[in-house]
């Protein structure tokens, strides 16, 4: 007689859910985005989970312009748009916005798979059901993977708090808040409030 493989539950519903509700694969688990839930019980469509709330979207167009008037273009490549950014094998991970050193990248039409110089992320876009601690282990988790692959620093912008999280191998790890100089690259310095304010953003 055959033998017939038993699966879990929780394998069945892995399997089930769509490829495209994944936002990134991190340590070798897929995280779904925020709203997939819903999606899977038929209350949303996929298309109202896909895309970035207007803040989080014009938080990363302001500060994607910020900086390529900052930094020196003739040495760095700004990417945005959740570029993709392949670290290893089960490890997928979309990023807001990156700055790359422009003599690494050789363009070939798939995922980074180099480090990036800095990684700036706003708000989290992932169901944090499996993170005990929700956001900070989120943070903290893929925040340790990045810096392990060699990116230098990531900065991660939350909009609730308002607060502006600093990570690097060779400083303490920051919290500060968003009126707050924070070193980006090089001689270039982000300080979100005033950068809001010079750009008329309020909410």
């Amino acid at each position: 007689m055959a033998e017939t493989a038993l699966t879990t539950p929780t394998e069945t519903a892995i399997r089930s859910i769509p490829e495209s509700l994944i936002y990134e694969t991190l340590n070798g688990r897929p995280l779904y985005r925020k709203g997939y839930k819903e999606v899977l019980a038929n209350l949303k469509t996929p298309e109202e989970i896909l895309g970035s709330s207007d803040l989080q979207a014009i938080l990363v167009s302001v500060i994607h312009g910020y900086l390529f008037n900052q930094i020196n273009r003739k040495r760095y490549l700004l990417a945005t748009n959740e570029a993709g950014l392949h670290i290893a094998t089960g490890n997928n991970l979309s990023n807001d916005i990156d700055i790359f050193d422009k003599e690494k990248i050789a363009i070939k039409g798939r995922y980074f798979d180099i480090p990036p110089k800095v990684v700036i992320e706003v708000d989290v876009k992932v169901d944090l059901a499996e993170f005990p601690a929700r956001e900070l282990d989120y943070f903290y988790e893929k925040t340790d993977r990045m810096l392990d692959f060699g990116i230098g620093k990531v900065i991660w912008i939350t909009t609730r708090s308002r607060k502006i999280f600093t990570a690097s191998r060779s400083t303490p790890w920051l919290t500060q808040n968003w009126d707050t100089d924070v070193p980006v690259l090089d001689d270039c310095v982000l300080n979100l409030a005033r950068l809001l304010a010079e750009e008329d953003v309020t909410f």
